[in-house]
């Protein structure tokens, strides 16, 4: 319980506070996932969304389908990498929630 309007106060800004320090943490998540056979990089931002895409040389022995599973199973699974990165940061902020 507050006692006051000064502890009010501080309660309010330290929340703020937690606040825009969990924004700043969730917009600096990136994850970056590589094809098991490293012909394609993909890099995601925490919403999963495509920041950078590279390619080696070993493209080229790939079929048009096998390019095309590599690049969704590795976009998959670095959005999965963010995603839990993300999912870990809240789990944080959340046990660290004063009672």
């Amino acid at each position: 319980m507050v006692e006051t309007m000064d502890e009010l106060l501080a309660r309010v800004q330290n929340q703020i506070h937690r606040l825009r320090d969990l924004g700043e943490a969730m917009g600096d998540v990136r994850a970056t996932e590589t094809s098991p056979d490293g012909a394609i990089t993909v890099e995601v931002d925490g919403n999963g969304a495509l920041l950078d895409l590279s390619c080696t040389a070993a493209i080229g022995r790939l079929t048009p389908a096998e390019f095309e599973s590599a690049l969704v199973w590795t976009a998959r699974a670095a959005a999965t990498r963010a995603f839990a990165e993300r999912g870990a940061i809240i789990t944080t902020f959340n046990a660290e929630q004063p009672g």
